[in-house]
């Protein structure tokens, strides 16, 4: 089959590599698209892993083939891939800290050599454990592939939004209008508050509106937090969400929220950046610094509820569609994209 090979920093090698060999509790998927994730590109640009490796997580695909073992799944279903799932039992789990679990993080589906998402190929291999405790999802025949491949990043910023606790009739401020941030967007909105989204490209800025954002804003403006005031009583927004990995947007967001109020770290910083921060701010103020990483096994359910019946418009976040062959130009249009580039999919 081919597949794109990850061989080093920005590295990509489209190349044929053998079709996964099945356990008797594993499943494999054809590919039909795959989603390119923030975290794939980070992955591909710096020296986070050792080569050689197939990423790719944004699964959705049709059975091809199934373990001796494997029961209630047939070939020919098609299915969205979840390649991670918590072993249920640990102290993290127990917790609700499902990403931090070590299972969480270890077992994944695979293309061939080390585990790791392995959907820039033709075929993937579904493990056991994910196969067996709800990481193969049907997809309706009324949803197509594209939508269902949301369902993982729907997950991922739901996750987000339960943690900060957004509800009914708050004001929540979106910082960066790309494809999560838009997602963040039509989220809050969803749950009754009310969005408001900042960007430094004006299309970013219109898409945003046209989403369901109240208001949105150049990101440069130097009026924002003032602007922000008067749209919320002069109080300040409720929670940020920060869709960008930007000091600068970590500031404004200190000047944009009230007093207490929350601020949700969402997007990767490089590790090398550090925010100096007055601890006083936070202790005077009241506000609540938190992180939110990856998905959560106890929204699955709901991003798939919310996906699946359209209860947001995932097909508005689609801007590019490119062959597997093509994904490292993929990749380079979404380190520089252009004005109207928001999601990203690949076809093997």
């Amino acid at each position: 089959m081919k597949a794109q090979v990850f061989r080093g920093v920005n590295q990509l090698s489209y190349e044929e590599v053998p079709i996964p060999q099945l356990e008797a509790d594993e499943v494999l998927v054809q590919v039909r698209v795959v989603g390119l994730c923030q975290s794939d590109i980070k992955k591909i640009r710096y020296p986070l892993y050792e080569p050689p490796r197939i990423f790719g997580h944004e699964t959705a695909g049709v059975i091809s083939a199934v373990g001796d073992g494997v029961k209630n799944i047939q070939v020919g279903q098609r299915v969205v891939v979840m390649h991670h799932i918590p072993c249920m039992h640990c102290e993290y789990c127990l917790n609700d800290n499902f990403s931090m679990c070590n299972v969480y993080k270890n077992i994944t589906t695979t293309a061939g050599f080390a585990p790791s998402g392995g959907g820039f190929a033709e075929y993937v291999k579904v493990p056991g454990h994910i196969v067996r405790n709800g990481g193969l999802i049907s997809i309706p025949d009324e949803v197509t592939f594209e939508q269902a491949s949301f369902v993982e990043p729907t997950n991922c910023c739901l996750k987000a939004v339960k943690k900060a606790q957004v509800s009914p009739g708050q004001t929540v401020l979106v910082t960066g209008a790309g494809p999560i941030g838009l997602m963040f967007v039509m989220l809050v909105k969803y749950f009754g508050a009310r969005a408001i989204a900042t960007d430094l490209l004006p299309s970013r800025i219109e898409k945003a509106l046209a989403v369901g954002a109240e208001a949105a804003f150049d990101a440069r403006d130097p009026e924002l937090p003032a602007k922000l005031k008067a749209l919320t009583g002069g109080m300040g927004v409720d929670t940020t969400l920060l869709a960008v990995p930007s000091e600068k947007a970590f500031f404004q967001a200190l000047d944009c929220t009230r007093k207490g109020g929350k601020i949700l770290f969402f997007a990767e910083f490089p590790d090398e950046v550090e925010i100096p921060i007055n601890p006083n701010i936070l202790y005077r103020r009241e506000i609540d610094l938190m992180g939110s990483y990856s998905s959560s096994y106890r929204v699955q359910s709901l991003a798939t509820d919310i996906v699946f019946n359209r209860r947001i418009d995932v097909d508005a976040l689609i801007s590019d569609r490119y062959p597997l062959k093509n994904l490292a130009q993929a990749v380079e249009q979404a380190i520089a994209p252009n004005p109207e580039t928001y999601k990203i999919l690949i076809y093997p």
